[in-house]
């Protein structure tokens, strides 16, 4: 985890262990354009596996879909809950949501497996981004906002959760949190154009 900081503020960088598992799930079961934010699938793309016979005396694909949102909005907002209702290999915190609990029945394993590999890239992305600065962008344009105000940032905190998805941009989670593409940075441009309206905001 990456902390920048002045002030009264405070922006942490990190991924989240849970979320890619839910990522892992979304994307196993094609469940595009599910979700909010509705992210897309990630890279590299995880192999799908068409849910609809694992699911079809608990209401389908439909009713996967309606579950895996509600889950995922409960993980973004940090549902303590949420997160450890991950018992296998019955998960019967899932007893209200049985198509996604079927889900996670058939793919807890491979998901966990998915998810942990994830988070070593990120641990190694996170220590050469570390070393070559790039860490030192936000709070630079933070930095850049209070010259062009003339005043010091107003008090915030905001959370960067990095993911590894297929499109290189990011979502902003209001009031405190921006899922983004862990790559996106490497793009300068591309990340002021995503970052600086939500630092004008809250800055």
């Amino acid at each position: 985890m990456h902390h920048t900081g002045g002030p009264g503020w405070r922006i942490t960088t990190d991924t989240s262990a849970h979320l890619l598992l839910a990522l892992y799930l979304h994307d196993v079961a094609g469940l595009d354009g599910a979700g909010l934010p509705a992210v897309c699938g990630a890279d590299p793309p995880v192999r799908k596996a068409d849910p609809r016979q694992l699911t079809a005396h608990v209401g389908g694909t439909r009713a996967l879909r309606r579950e895996w949102e509600q889950w995922w909005s409960l993980l973004i907002q940090e549902d303590h809950a949420a997160a450890e209702a991950l018992v296998p290999p019955a998960f019967p915190a899932f007893d209200d949501s049985p198509a996604l609990q079927k889900l996670l029945q058939a793919h807890f394993g491979a998901a966990m497996s998915w998810s942990s590999e994830r988070v070593a890239d990120y641990r190694q992305l996170a220590e050469e981004r570390e070393a070559s600065g790039k860490t030192k962008l936000i709070g630079q344009m933070v930095q850049d906002r209070e010259m062009e105000l003339g005043r010091d940032a107003r008090g915030f905190e905001l959370k960067f959760i990095e993911l590894p998805l297929r499109e290189r941009r990011a979502w902003y989670v209001e009031p405190d949190k921006v899922l983004l593409n862990q790559y996106l940075i490497d793009d300068e441009g591309a990340y002021r154009s995503f970052i600086q309206p939500i630092v004008e905001l809250l800055v």
